[in-house]
C-alpha cells in the first residue's frame, strides 16, 4: 500500500518482472498486485507468464475489443471458472446468441421508471444507516461493514420484497464464502487446465451455494405461483420478462442464476463504491464540507429520494472518482479468439487480453495528476474520453445495473453526509485489495459526529 499526505493510499504495482509462482502467490493475496508500474505511463503492455497476455489502456483499443471487435474477444476462461459455480450461464457470462436473448428479455428491467420506482425502497435503507450510526453513539465505525448492511437491505428488498421465503442472512453469508473461497486465482487457470479438473478452492463452498440455489428457486416458484401486492420488484420484472424476438422467457434456473448475480453484483459493487467514497470524504473534509453543504441544501433535514439524485451534481462528482480511484472490478479479462493487431502489436488466438480498470484511471497519458482525488474532474463529462472511464464496462456489455447503482449510491451518501461530519481514526487506513472486487481491506473506520 502506498499513501502520501497529498494523496489517497493506492496499490504498490510491479517495478520488475516476476516468475508465475511468484505472480500466483502475489496474485492470490491482491490480484492488483501484477499490474506493472508502466501500465500507468504507456498505451499497452504485454508480457508470458504461463500464457501469453496483453494489458491495454490505450482508449481506440479498448473501443475495438469491447465494441467493434465484440465476438473476438469473449470473457476469458478464468473469469467463467471463477463465477460459474455461482451464477450459472447468467447475464454476467453468456455468449453470443444466449446473452443476446437474456439481455432483450432483462432490459426493460432496468429502466428509467423501474429504477425510479424502487428509489424509495434506497431512501428507508438510507434512513436505517442514520439511525444505526446515530445509536452506535459518538465512536468510530466500519463504514464498509455499513455499507454492505445498507446495500444488501436494498437489494433485499427490491430483488424479494415480502418474501418470507428467502433466508437472506443465509443467502448474505453464502455469497461472501463463495467470494472469499472462488475469488482466489487458482494456478490451474493461469496455467490454462480445463474445467473438469477440480478447482482446491471453489469445491469447499459446494454446500452453501447449493443451500442459496434452493432457497431462490422456492423463491421464485412461489413468488410465480402467489405473485405479490405494491411496485413491482425486481423478481416480478423478471418473471414479466420477455425476449421481443424470440418470445422466450427465463427458466426457473435462468431466473435464478440472473437473481443471484443481481444480489452479487448489486450489493457488493455499491457497497464498495460507498465505502471508497466515505474513505475519500475522511481524507478531504473540504471536499466532505463542499459535499455536505449540497446536500442539505437540496435535502433540508430529510433523506434523499431519486427526485434528488439530479439536484446534487458534486456528490455525483465524488461517486464518479472514487470509481475512477477505486473501481469495484479493478480488471476485465477477455480471450482473443482470431489473430488481431492491437497498437501495432501482434495478438494471437487464446491470448488473455486484460483491460486494467484500475491502471487506466491512473494512466498518466489520460489523467492529470491522476493518484490524487479531484471530484471536479467530473464536472465537464463530456470532456471525458468514453474509453478513459470504464467503472461500469462499455459497449453491448455495459452493465445492466449501472443506473440502480448510482441511484442508490447518490441518495445513501447523501443522507449520509447530510447528518453527519465524518473524520478518519488514525492509524486504521484502509488497504486496497482486489480478489473479486476491489475492498478496503481493515475496513474504512471514521468517527461520525451528528451536524
Amino acid at each position: 500500500m502506498t499513501t502520501n499526505a497529498a494523496h489517497p493510499v493506492r496499490v504498490p504495482l510491479v517495478t520488475e518482472p516476476w516468475g508465475i509462482l511468484k505472480s500466483l502467490r502475489m496474485a492470490r493475496r491482491n490480484v492488483l498486485s501484477i499490474i506493472p508500474d508502466i501500465a500507468t505511463k504507456q498505451p499497452m503492455v504485454s508480457g508470458k507468464t504461463g500464457k501469453r497476455w496483453h494489458m491495454v489502456m490505450d482508449t481506440a483499443a479498448i473501443r475495438h475489443i469491447l465494441l467493434d471487435g465484440l465476438e473476438d474477444y469473449p470473457k476469458s476462461v478464468v473469469t467463467k471458472n471463477l463465477l460459474k459455480p455461482a451464477i450459472g450461464e447468467s447475464l454476467f457470462i453468456a455468449e453470443g446468441a444466449h446473452w443476446r436473448w437474456q439481455r432483450r428479455a432483462a432490459a426493460p428491467v432496468f429502466s428509467h421508471r423501474n429504477v425510479m420506482n424502487l428509489a424509495p425502497i434506497m431512501t428507508k435503507a438510507a434512513e436505517r444507516a442514520c439511525t444505526r450510526i446515530t445509536d452506535a453513539g459518538p465512536r468510530a465505525v466500519n463504514l464498509l461493514d455499513e455499507m454492505v448492511t445498507t446495500t444488501f437491505d436494498v437489494i433485499g428488498d427490491v430483488t424479494f420484497s415480502g418474501g418470507d421465503t428467502f433466508d437472506r442472512d443465509k443467502v448474505h453469508g453464502a455469497i461472501d464464502a463463495y467470494i472469499a473461497q472462488a475469488g482466489k486465482i487458482s494456478l490451474f487457470d493461469i496455467l490454462g487446465f480445463p474445467d473438469w479438473v477440480p478447482r482446491p478452492d471453489r469445491l469447499m463452498s459446494g454446500s452453501a451455494l447449493k443451500e442459496m440455489k434452493g432457497m431462490a428457486d422456492s423463491a421464485i416458484e412461489a413468488r410465480s405461483k402467489r405473485g405479490h401486492e405494491g411496485v413491482p420488484d425486481l423478481l416480478d420484472l423478471l418473471l414479466e420478462g420477455v425476449d421481443p424476438k424470440t418470445d422466450r422467457r427465463m427458466s426457473t434456473a435462468e431466473l435464478r442464476d440472473n437473481l443471484l448475480t443481481f444480489i452479487v453484483a448489486g450489493h457488493e459493487t455499491t457497497a464498495l463504491t460507498l465505502a471508497w467514497s466515505m474513505y475519500l470524504m475522511g481524507f478531504d473534509q473540504d471536499a466532505q464540507t463542499r459535499a455536505r453543504e449540497e446536500a442539505q441544501s437540496v435535502l433540508q433535514g430529510r433523506a434523499a429520494t431519486g427526485d434528488d439524485v439530479e439536484n446534487l451534481p458534486y456528490i455525483r462528482m465524488i461517486i464518479d472518482e472514487a470509481l475512477r480511484m477505486y473501481p469495484a472490478a479493478g480488471i476485465i479479462s477477455r480471450t482473443a479468439q482470431k489473430k488481431d493487431t492491437l497498437c501495432d502489436r501482434e495478438v494471437l488466438p487464446g491470448d488473455t487480453v486484460m483491460i486494467p480498470i484500475y491502471a487506466l484511471g491512473r494512466n498518466e497519458l489520460l489523467w492529470d495528476d491522476p493518484d490524487a482525488f479531484r471530484p471536479e474532474r467530473f464536472a465537464d463529462r463530456k470532456a471525458i474520453d468514453r474509453y478513459a472511464y470504464l467503472p461500469f464496462g462499455d459497449g453491448p456489455r455495459i452493465c445492466i445495473g449501472a443506473s440502480f447503482a448510482l441511484q442508490e449510491a447518490v441518495i445513501i451518501l447523501a443522507t449520509l453526509l447530510s447528518r453527519f461530519k465524518f473524520t478518519p481514526v488514525a492509524g486504521k487506513e484502509p488497504e486496497p485489495v482486489m480478489i473479486l472486487t476491489l475492498r478496503p481491506e481493515g475496513g474504512v473506520w471514521l468517527t461520525a459526529e451528528p451536524v
